[in-house]
């Protein structure tokens, strides 16, 4: 089967940071599907994990965290796919990604793929979804419902509004939540797109936090959802959380944080990170799969949108080269995705 993956972690210029491959074509046993990959996104972790781990002594590693494809096999343990069915996922970041022709995934991490999508509007979403469906409703404890919500004084405050998490986060947050939700942007385009998504106010992140939100009336806010450069930033989420606030974030910050600032305010921390169920193999492991499918029924009616940014063409390594490329410049708006081999 064709693939594009890597012999040795390197900058993403190099000539041979990912090449094109023929691989053996993978069976499936157990509950895992095997997946005839139609579409693909690429994500910020794709780019960590190509920069940072290499594979074993003359073999491949192929990455990948978003695809849509169609079930062409099925494990003899598996109930909730036929063959032929139109799914779309994650997958686990334990395993060969999906930058492959054929992929195996576990049922229990895949959803039905929304009907009224294209393959790539859908290859868009998956790993940002999970991550703002588990950020909001699994981490912070929010409630996802459409209507005849009670008045909240809730204010959760994003920041990196603009980029593939932010921009599915925004829109559940503005329609499944009853908050006030102000993302952050720097750019007027990202400021645009996140207004777009339906965002009540819009702030720019390299500007004092505090002094823009008192501009808005906003005293401070409750929830704090850091996407990207936690560790510069956080002393302003100190100064704007409330007393007993929620920060919750899914990056790395490389200084690391002093938690010990959190404490007179009673603020919480809440990490994110969507692997954890697959990695783990946790008793709610299926939750992934029923919360694709409510996402896949929300697009359907036409509540949320994709989150699709630009379409780079075919999945081969020249075009995931300049993917990579992109998401390290940190300009992208929405998802970059690539679709068919």
């Amino acid at each position: 089967m064709k693939a594009i993956g890597y012999t040795q972690s390197q900058a993403i210029e190099n000539t041979d940071a990912l090449i094109d491959l023929e691989l053996e074509k993978p069976h499936a046993t157990g509950r895992d599907l095997l997946i005839k990959v139609q579409a693909i996104s690429v994500n910020p972790v794709d780019v960590k994990v190509r920069a940072s781990a290499s594979p074993a002594e003359n073999q491949y590693k192929v990455i990948g965290w978003d695809a849509v494809g169609e079930v062409v096999e099925l494990g003899d343990e598996v109930t909730q796919f036929e063959l032929g069915d139109q799914v779309y996922y994650a997958g686990d970041i334990t395993r060969p990604g999906s930058n492959a022709e054929f992929q195996l995934v576990d049922e229990r991490i895949v959803g039905n793929k929304p009907k009224s999508l294209s393959n790539s509007e859908a290859a868009a979403l998956p790993l940002t979804a999970i991550t703002a469906w588990e950020l909001l409703f699994t981490r912070l404890d929010f409630t996802p419902a459409e209507e005849n919500q009670p008045e909240t004084n809730k204010r959760i405050l994003i920041i990196g509004a603009a980029g593939g998490v932010g921009s599915i986060l925004t829109q559940l947050a503005v329609t499944l939540t009853n908050a006030t939700v102000i993302g952050t942007a720097s750019r007027p385009e990202s400021a645009s797109w996140v207004k777009e998504l339906g965002a009540h106010h819009v702030i720019n992140h390299h500007l004092p936090m505090q002094q823009q939100l008192n501009n808005l009336g906003i005293k401070d806010v409750s929830h704090v959802i850091s996407l990207n450069h936690t560790g510069e930033h956080f002393d302003q989420f100190v100064e704007v959380l409330a007393p007993q606030g929620k920060l919750a974030l899914i990056d790395d910050p490389q200084q690391g944080l002093d938690i010990m600032k959190l404490k007179m305010k009673s603020i919480s921390l809440h990490w994110e990170f969507m692997f954890t169920r697959s990695m783990f193999q946790t008793e709610d492991m299926k939750e992934q799969h029923e919360l694709l499918n409510r996402l896949a029924d929300l697009i359907d009616r036409g509540v949320i949108k994709t989150t699709l940014g630009e379409n780079y063409g075919t999945i081969n390594a020249k075009n995931l080269k300049r993917a990579h490329a992109h998401i390290e410049s940190n300009q992208a708006i929405g998802k970059i995705v690539l679709e068919n081999f």
